[in-house]
């Protein structure tokens, strides 16, 4: 009896190893828990610092990390040589999404194979930054709407998966602040 090539490739699907992606310290991330749970209140401090480098590209000094570049493209008179902000806002969102993913799914237990977020953002900008453009609200500038589509996989059923992706959403810093409103201060250094 011969074996054909897709008997084969069937049989060697079935017996392949699953990959899963590298895991985060478990009972590290159940003492930060057990720390938060202690401490409702507590909070930390994010700071950035953003210098203009030439047009709208600018560069954001994070710690000793390589600086964050923003620039806008030629039709709103950047050089296109690195993302909007508004991608980058996106970028922030889809990076907080896949920590709290990451987080719920290591907290039940369940080991995931492949994460992607796919973020989509309608934002548009008739006021031209405030200089000379269209008369509008802040409420009616920034992103008018977000959609955001998960890629999970993992040895969890779909439903678990979409629990964790839910419960992610429920939780999530970035997520939360822009939904919420948020106070907001901005004057000369």
């Amino acid at each position: 009896m011969t074996i054909t090539t897709a008997a084969r490739a069937a049989e060697a699907s079935q017996s392949a190893l699953k990959t899963y992606l590298r895991p985060i310290d478990r009972e590290g991330l159940l003492a930060f828990a057990e720390k938060g749970r202690n401490n409702p209140t507590s909070r930390g401090t994010n700071k950035v610092h953003t210098v203009v480098d030439g047009k709208f590209r600018t560069l954001s000094y994070v710690g000793d990390h390589t600086p964050v570049v923003v620039d806008e493209p030629p039709h709103l008179f950047g050089q296109d040589t690195a993302p909007a902000p508004g991608e980058i806002v996106l970028s922030g969102l889809g990076g907080c999404l896949c920590v709290g993913i990451t987080a719920v799914a290591t907290h039940r237990n369940v080991k995931l194979t492949r994460l992607e977020i796919f973020l989509e953002g309608d934002i548009g900008n008739p006021a031209a930054w405030g200089a000379g453009g269209a008369r509008k609200e802040p409420s009616e500038m920034g992103f008018q709407q977000i959609r955001v589509k998960v890629l999970v996989e993992g040895d969890a059923p779909r439903e678990v998966l979409d629990d964790i992706v839910r419960h992610a959403n429920m939780y999530s810093p970035v997520a939360n602040t822009m939904r919420n409103p948020i106070p907001f201060d901005i004057a000369l250094a």
